[in-house]
């Protein structure tokens, strides 16, 4: 019935929507003279704004076409070189790259948003290095007889594109997938896997959420297990290929990290309004292209996201050594070789200070010249992967780290 009731409500505000955004545009044209006059800007700014915010979205395209690098531009290629039902691997590359430049798999959060939400991630990395990245399914769309997806399969399924892209490869988990991807390096290095990780770079990751709990953690522990079974887990409806998949619907997800900060939300949107109205398209569409993405949601199977609330923020499996990856004690003891970088934002609302650092702890195994902590200053949560401090502050450190354990290789175009 949940999600049922949210498809008739999204149905009726794109309607709505629909309708705002023809009277804005109306209103805005210069051959309607009484829109320019008196309330016209306003009335027209104000259904710009309801129309942005009521628009029903669909999964966007990274669309990164160009890069540019020392001041040249280079035509970018993507490229989907893994397909899987529960995500496909894609590769990012541009002409202008050297035969030996560093592989990098950013692994995206399943967390409710899709993997362009890590554009900025994407865009910057791929400067000097062939990107790969996890684009991570709608569960909805995802047929039944697929089977399911949980920890385990994440884990393999990163193990997978480890392998696919070959040895030497260096891993970025922003957020979320810091957990698993944390797991899956163990799982590598306790099997004397070819494919481990060169390096391992985590980012705003909730490694440990003892550490400096946020508002995310106390709504997990405040909770039990079977609540959050019954009350937000939904049937994905008849309409999409995943009918009948029990999901956490990405629109809960969404209505969650509103009301964390609904305020600033608020504030946000009031400051678009002021610039519509005031004729300042730039900063407007500024605003509108952060939510544009933002909105831009996705579900998860429930299994999956059960299992995290309960390892991740419930049971804290993984920093005290209960974690198992099928039906295996997973040891983070055994990463010696895989150099960890943990990132954490200064102001981050959503994984606290020293939940990502608390990996550097646990990695008992390995030595102190591979590891390191970088406290981004005056930067909250999606600050450390988008944005003008990333490019400027958090890129460098990132590469840095990178280039300081990159093995060396002969001069072929890597094409993996």
């Amino acid at each position: 019935m949940l999600y049922n009731a949210y498809e008739l409500q999204r149905a009726m505000l794109g309607g709505a929507a629909a309708w705002a955004s023809v009277g804005a545009e109306l209103l805005s044209n210069p051959i309607f003279p009484a829109g320019q006059i008196g309330l016209g800007p306003v009335i027209a700014s104000a259904l710009d704004v309801f129309a942005h915010a009521a628009t029903p979205r669909g999964k966007p395209d990274f669309d990164i076409e160009t890069v540019s690098v020392d001041g040249q531009t280079h035509n970018v290629t993507e490229a989907i070189v893994q397909h899987r039902p529960f995500g496909n691997l894609l590769r990012f590359t541009h002409d202008g790259l050297p035969g030996n430049a560093p592989r990098v798999l950013i692994v995206a959060p399943m967390s409710g948003h899709y993997a362009t939400l890590l554009r900025g991630t994407v865009a910057r990395m791929m400067e000097r290095a062939q990107v790969f990245i996890t684009d991570w399914a709608d569960a909805k769309m995802v047929p039944l007889e697929a089977g399911h997806f949980d920890l385990d399969d994440y884990i393999d399924y990163i193990i997978g594109f480890l392998e696919h892209i070959g040895p030497n490869t260096h891993m970025i988990a922003v957020c979320q997938p810091s957990v698993p991807s944390l797991a899956a390096t163990a799982v590598m290095a306790q099997g004397g896997h070819s494919c481990r990780p060169a390096t391992l770079t985590m980012m705003g990751g909730p490694i440990d959420t003892r550490e400096a709990p946020t508002n995310v953690n106390d709504v997990a522990m405040q909770r039990s297990l079977a609540w959050f079974e019954h009350t937000v887990i939904a049937r994905v409806p008849l309409a999409y290929p995943g009918a009948g998949r029990k999901v956490y619907p990405g629109f809960l997800q969404l209505a969650g990290f509103m009301s964390m900060n609904f305020g600033s939300h608020l504030e946000s949107h009031y400051a678009m309004f002021k610039h519509l109205v005031e004729g300042d398209g730039e900063s407007a569409n500024a605003t509108k292209a952060f939510y544009e993405e933002y909105r831009s949601v996705c579900d998860m199977t429930a299994e999956f996201y059960l299992q995290t609330v309960e390892h991740v923020f419930q049971r804290h499996s993984l920093p005290n050594g209960e974690f198992v990856h099928r039906g295996r004690a997973i040891d983070l003891g055994s990463i010696k070789d895989t150099a960890l970088l943990a990132v954490e934002g200064e102001r981050d609302d959503i994984s606290g200070i020293g939940q990502t650092k608390a990996a550097l702890h646990f990695a008992t195994g390995l030595s102190e010249d591979r590891k390191r902590y970088f406290l981004a200053p005056d930067v909250g949560h999606y600050g450390i992967f988008n944005g003008g401090k990333w490019r400027s502050l958090i890129a460098p450190v990132v590469e840095d780290w990178i280039a300081r354990h990159e093995p060396s290789k002969p001069q072929v175009l890597a094409l993996a």
